[in-house]
């Protein structure tokens, strides 16, 4: 039987396990099939092998998912006091205000003292340890867990996806008590793999480089500042900051050298084994060694696993060809470790491999030197393309040239260096010293490149998400391209790219529009889309000088829908949870306006100030501000700006965090209010969404912006009884995730299917958010709700008349 054959049985019957909703009971049923492909095959029906082996990846794929996702956390048990004993694995990441790290849970009690069954694996923030973490002690701790939950949004990270793919099955935080004791301490890998990152950065106190050689090092990628970050990601050099197929291959490669270059000059060695067998043994310990340094993270566990195929056919004395050896590869990765579909890494890996396979075979006169390192860079760039447009929707322009340079520079350099470096720390510091200092060094050489090429306006491109079909005409595109000379027609595989390259999602008519209101948690970020112009409102919280929900939620959705420029940005006020994230939305994308009542945007000159009475049209659509009148003074939430979108198609209303105060301010003023769709006042707070304000609204869907378990408890139970008695729908962002709102003309505003519920996958986290909705829970939310089309009391122009027209408004 075909082994490549074989081996996309076994991984499309993975990737179907993968794509279910929900995960399938184990059954003995499911062991028909693999069954009746085992009886046949001696009688030579073959052709049930390959439905066989499909269903035994399919089976391994469930058992694992089961195994990986009990015993899990009682939903009893969320938001309570626990008491955990386990042991500290991993690294501990030292963070502004204390340490992350992850817990190996032993036993686990409740407030009254009942052992219940723990959850494997805890990932844990403790804001002021009571002295420093460290992998292998063994701790009793007071905590609070919840399940993994994370924001669902169209080209967003799918965090719990990652938790799952790591094991943890919960996560959450240290109280303080009087009873968080150390318990012990143990000598792990890990442990030693801490002492030696604090050794480098000892030795290195303060260097510019130093995070990027603990991530060389010892797989430890926490410590590398975001501004590197970005400029290894900008070039398509982040793959060297993964201790993946490259590494493990270039540290077994050269031991494979060295060793065979020894063993070939005694004699007496080579009679007892011969000098390629030593070869592939030696490289592979050291490899081995290697990987179990960088915390056998899963990337290097593939890795490990390719060079053990290889390896072990040269050991047995067998020659097997290229796509033997990646079949039998792929294989091994899938059996170990049926989760790696779920990775781009996995997908990156074999594909590159393949690509080079491929420009391998087939060629009369193969290129040599530094002509054949800059073609396959090229070409390796050509044919990961389509992959990177699928996973990231980008594709970096400069990656070809900054790989034929950054990837021999690290590879050959900087790594021996590093890793000489770290192991002579610890028998003789100087010489440890220099070499480390070397390899900075060698680093700050390549920097000013990589900056250089990272800053060019070409640099990376940005596309839409497109559907799966035109990835796989753009891998078979891309394999035409490649193929040798002699093919005539090779220039045709350009046009299977074309659908990759020039997808665009569609866009609301004229006089149409859409909003999206995204999963940012206890936060707000709405987008609203008219046919050729794009409003952000809001954008979400900052959770840390590294991470907020602009550049993690709002730009990479803009990116997704193939939207580049923001014609109007609208930061209602100064409060976090609504402009903890415009920095990164100014700083990523082109901002053409700036819209805010918060004083530090608009007394810095980034934003011009939001007043009742700015209007303007676009495309067919009126956008009205409501709040706040010039001059007004108080509270930053009643202060905030409030804007109406209307049109014939329907109507809108984006409130903000305005209080009953501004409520009745609006009220008093006489505006317009009534609207088909709200945007829930302050997140459900009881001091908003008042009986006046809801009468005048008289919306018929009503869209929640909340976080999972928020600390302020919203939505208000009073708060969302007000909604269900005057039969306003309810849908919420963290049930559903992003929601998204199309106001058609004639079939009035349509409410589709949350993203959570879209992008559903069995690892996902559908318990439900609680929104206290009481006995009367027929206005709860739903999945698709259609929002009838009312004409009394809507306008579909903006107020006129005194009102100051918005500055550039069409």
């Amino acid at each position: 039987m075909n082994m490549p054959v074989l081996a996309v049985a076994f991984l499309a019957g993975d990737l179907l396990l993968q794509q279910a909703g929900v995960l399938p009971a184990v059954s003995w049923g499911w062991l028909i099939l693999p069954l009746l492909g085992l009886l046949a095959w001696p009688w030579g029906r073959r052709r049930l092998v390959v439905p066989a082996v499909f269903a035994v990846g399919y089976l391994w794929a469930l058992c694992l998912a089961h195994w990986q996702l009990a015993p899990g956390l009682p939903a009893s048990l969320e938001g309570r006091d626990v008491t955990v004993v386990g042991r500290v694995i991993g690294l501990p990441r030292q963070l502004s205000y204390g340490v992350r790290f992850e817990l190996v849970s032993d036993t686990l009690r409740d407030a009254r003292g009942n052992r219940m069954t723990p959850p494997r694996r805890l990932r844990l923030t403790w804001h002021h340890p009571l002295q420093p973490v460290e992998a292998g002690q063994r701790w009793r701790l007071h905590v609070r867990l919840k399940r993994p939950h994370g924001f669902m949004n169209p080209g967003g990270f799918d965090y719990e996806g990652w938790l799952y793919r790591e094991g943890v099955q919960a996560t959450g935080y240290v109280r303080r008590a009087a009873g968080n004791r150390l318990l012990g301490e143990t000598f792990t890998l890990d442990r030693l793999r801490q002492h030696l990152a604090a050794s480098i950065h000892t030795s290195l106190p303060g260097g510019r480089f130093t995070g990027v050689l603990e991530a060389l090092v010892v797989g430890a990628r926490g410590d590398v500042p975001q501004d590197q970050w970005r400029i290894w990601l900008a070039t398509g050099t982040n793959h060297l900051m993964a201790i993946s197929g490259l590494h493990i291959g270039l540290v077994a490669g050269l031991v494979f050298a060295v060793a065979m270059f020894f063993w070939r000059r005694v004699p007496w060695l080579c009679l007892r084994m011969p000098a390629m067998q030593a070869a592939a043994v030696a490289g592979l310990l050291a490899a081995t060694g290697y990987a179990l340094l960088a915390g056998l993270s899963l990337p290097t566990q593939r890795a490990l696993i390719m060079l053990a195929v290889v390896m072990g056919a040269l050991l047995v004395r067998r020659e097997i060809r290229p796509l033997q050896t990646l079949s039998l590869a792929l294989f091994a990765v899938l059996v170990f470790d049926p989760l790696a579909v779920l990775s781009p890494g996995f997908w990156f890996s074999f594909f590159a491999v393949g690509v080079i396979f491929y420009l391998a075979g087939g060629r009369v006169r193969p290129v040599r030197g530094l002509r054949q390192w800059g073609r396959i860079q090229f070409w390796l760039t050509l044919g990961l393309l389509p992959l990177t447009l699928w996973f990231f929707q980008r594709g970096v322009l400069v990656g070809a040239l900054a790989n034929l340079v950054a990837v021999p520079v690290v590879s050959l350099l900087v790594v021996p260096l590093a890793l000489i470096g770290t192991l002579a720390l610890q028998a003789y510091a100087p010489l440890g010293h220099l070499l480390l200092w070397l390899a900075q060094g060698v680093l700050s050489a390549l920097w000013p490149l990589l900056t250089l090429l990272a800053g060019l306006p070409f640099a990376q491109w940005h596309a839409p998400a497109a559907p799966f079909w035109a990835l796989v005409l753009a891998v078979l595109g891309v394999a035409v391209i490649m193929a040798p000379r002699g093919l005539p027609g090779r220039w045709l595989g350009t046009l299977l790219l074309l659908p990759l390259l020039g997808w665009q999602p569609s866009r609301p008519v004229i006089g149409n529009y859409r909003l999206t209101l995204l999963d940012v948690g206890e936060g707000l970020a709405a987008v609203v889309r008219t046919h050729g112009h794009t409003l952000v409102f809001d954008t979400g919280p900052r959770f840390s000088p590294s991470f907020d929900t602009g550049a993690a939620v709002v730009v990479p959705y803009l990116r997704n829908r193939g939207i580049r420029t923001v014609d109007a940005l609208i930061v209602s006020h100064g409060d976090n949870d609504h402009a903890g994230g415009a920095a990164s939305v100014i700083r990523l994308l082109s901002v053409h306006r700036v819209l805010s009542s918060a004083h530090r945007f608009v007394a810095s000159g980034r934003a011009r100030p939001c007043l009742a009475g700015q209007h303007w049209r676009w495309d067919g659509v009126a956008f009205e501000m409501l709040n706040p009148p010039q001059g007004l003074a108080g509270s930053r939430n009643n202060r905030a700006c409030v804007l109406r979108v209307s049109s014939p198609a329907g109507s809108l209303l984006l409130a903000s965090d305005i209080e009953r105060p501004a409520e009745e301010r609006l009220l008093a003023a006489g505006d317009t209010l009534h609207s088909d769709v709200l945007v829930v006042p302050h997140h459900g707070s009881r001091t908003s969404s008042s009986p006046a304000f809801l009468a005048a609204v008289h919306p018929r869907l009503a869209l929640l912006s909340m976080g999972y378990r928020n600390r302020y408890h919203f939505p208000s139970r009073e708060v969302t009884a007000r909604y269900a008695a005057r039969r306003i729908r309810l849908a919420d962002t963290c049930n559903q995730g992003a929601l998204q709102v199309d106001f058609r003309g004639g079939a009035g505003p349509r409410l589709s299917p949350g993203y959570r519920l879209q992008a559903r996958h069995y690892w996902n986290n559908m318990s439900g958010c609680d929104l206290k909705l009481g006995a009367d829970a027929r206005f709860s939310s739903a999945p698709q709700q259609v929002v009838e089309k009312r004409h009394e009391g809507r306008s579909g122009k903006a107020q006129t008349g005194a009102k100051a027209q918005f500055p550039g408004g069409k």
